[in-house]
């Protein structure tokens, strides 16, 4: 059975590692070997088994070979390879696939977030959480083109969604296994992990966190991200408003058409415009397209209460 299966047998079970932490890396060859150290440092007084996911996400540099020696000299360590670049919510996503522990913590590959902060979110999760989002306090990176357009996302997403989660940037997060591995990630998606939790009614906290100025090599994004942030936001705003009450959504939407439909029938009628076969053919289009939307929520609904059927069915297996 390989580590990122749903199941686990008897024998698994009693060698599962308490934390998973799940580290995206790509060209950081000079923050692997520091950066694992540090995890380490952090993990070890606290006496929770523990594992670790390096990521390598398509690296140009040495970091593949860097992050293999250290695998190879401790057992804890597990190395993802990607062929070519994906992203970070691939890289994110890979990683918490294969992560076996109980609890997983994501991080930034880059020394910017620090370890030493995870036993105190841990505790926090400890009190009845499900995820522990970190704030960065005194964030150490540009003004202008990191800080600027963070705290414009923040407040924009805190809008849009309903949850106002201060840093949804910090990759510094921890989680129960069964809360992040029931998301659904892709595109950027990992901005936006919290507000994906609620539609499984997911307990959320928020906890200062520090942060370090980049040490070694360049940050992996620029100002391009914000279009991507917009579009991602205007899904994730979609995937909340048609998956808390999908048939209730789509029928208010067939309604709606249905509703054009009839005024527009109306209305020709009305002035004399247009002949009967265009009056008839107006009506049909909206007709058909309120009803194909209704059976759409139909299907929706259906969907979604097979995947959470499935969902409580791999809990009751676990």
């Amino acid at each position: 059975m390989s580590d990122h299966d749903t199941f686990w047998t008897p024998d698994e079970l009693s060698t599962r590692p308490e934390v998973s932490v799940i580290v995206p890396l790509h060209n950081e060859e000079e923050s692997v070997r520091p950066l694992y150290e540090a995890i380490v440092s952090a993990l070890g007084p606290v006496g929770l088994d523990f594992e670790i996911l390096l990521v390598d996400d398509g690296s140009r540099d040495d970091t593949r070979a860097r992050a293999a020696a250290i695998a190879g000299d401790d057992a804890r360590v597990i190395v993802v390879e990607f062929q070519r670049n994906f992203g970070q919510t691939a890289a994110m996503r890979a990683g918490i696939e294969y992560a076996r522990g109980r609890y997983l913590i994501t991080m930034d590959g880059d020394l910017q977030n620090d370890p030493a902060d995870i036993p105190m979110m841990l505790d926090k999760l400890h009190e009845g959480y499900d995820l522990v989002v970190g704030w960065r306090i005194n964030r150490k990176d540009k003004a202008l083109s990191r800080k600027l357009p963070s705290k414009v996302a923040n407040w924009l997403i805190g809008k849009v969604t309903g949850l106002p989660i201060r840093d949804n940037g910090c990759s510094l997060k921890v989680y129960r296994a069964e809360v992040i591995k029931a998301v659904p990630l892709y595109s950027d998606m990992h901005r936006f992990i919290p507000a994906m939790t609620i539609p499984l009614g997911a307990r959320i906290a928020q906890v200062g966190v520090r942060h370090h100025a980049r040490q070694f090599g360049e940050s992996n994004y620029g100002l391009s991200r914000i279009f991507k942030v917009l579009l991602d936001l205007l899904s994730v705003k979609a995937l909340l408003y048609f998956g808390r009450r999908p048939l209730s959504a789509f029928t208010v939407s067939a309604v709606f058409i249905a509703a054009l439909a009839l005024m527009s029938a109306l209305f020709i009628g009305a002035t004399g415009g247009g002949s009967q076969v265009v009056r008839m053919t107006l009506t049909g289009l909206f007709g058909v397209t309120s009803v194909f939307l209704f059976l759409c929520g139909i299907v929706v609904m259906l969907a979604f209460r097979t995947a959470v059927d499935i969902d409580r069915s791999d809990r009751s297996r676990r």
